[in-house]
């Protein structure tokens, strides 16, 4: 019923095969959640995404797990990887949503979280894309990083070039401060999860 009546256009690639970390951006706005949800169920792909513990307190709980939300608790951040290489080694294929570019504003860099996930987990990342400008959304390419930060931060580039999100305003650049600083020289709490009350 959404795709019939919505002014949106579901386009790009199906859904994808293998567990993988789904990357969700331009993310501009909080109607990006509701995209994100009738992507999944029009593709039948099983989603999960991270948010804050304190999103899941009281009637939300039962509500947004049901939404594919997973509580992180902040202080024990490292175990979000060892869940999601679990569930792969279960052989459940599933995405694993992570809005890279912040919650809903214009900041100077992508968090890297998506990233250290998908390299830890040794997990592919799908791209999956919003833009005002086609009235289109839906999946790109899903393909394994090669640990080449830069290298693979072009790639990501490349294609989220020409996307502009609901609010292009607000747009941020594909772009890891570890292009030029290795991860080990930072800390390891910066895992994208999400901070506002929608998912």
């Amino acid at each position: 019923m959404f795709w019939l009546f919505s002014r949106w256009t579901l386009t790009g690639a199906g859904a994808p095969q293998q567990p993988t970390i789904l990357v969700g951006a331009p993310h501009t706005s909080n109607w990006d959640f509701v995209l994100m949800l009738a992507i999944a169920w029009r593709l039948d792909v099983d989603v999960h995404w991270l948010g804050k513990k304190s999103l899941f307190r009281g009637w939300r709980g039962p509500i947004m797990r049901a939404l594919g939300g997973i509580p992180v608790d902040r202080s024990d951040a490292g175990r979000v990887v060892s869940e999601v290489v679990q569930q792969t080694r279960s052989g459940e294929v599933f995405a694993l949503v992570v809005t890279p570019d912040g919650t809903r504003g214009q900041n100077e860099y992508w968090k890297s979280g998506f990233y250290r996930i998908a390299r830890e987990a040794q997990l592919p990342v799908t791209l999956g894309f919003v833009d005002r400008t086609t009235m289109t959304t839906g999946l790109g390419p899903t393909f394994a990083l090669t640990g080449d930060v830069a290298s693979d931060m072009d790639r990501i580039r490349a294609f989220f070039a020409d996307k502009s999100g609901l609010r292009p305003e607000l747009r941020t650049e594909p772009r890891l401060r570890e292009e030029s600083e290795p991860f080990e020289e930072r800390g390891t709490d910066d895992r994208g999860e999400r901070d506002d009350e929608h998912g």
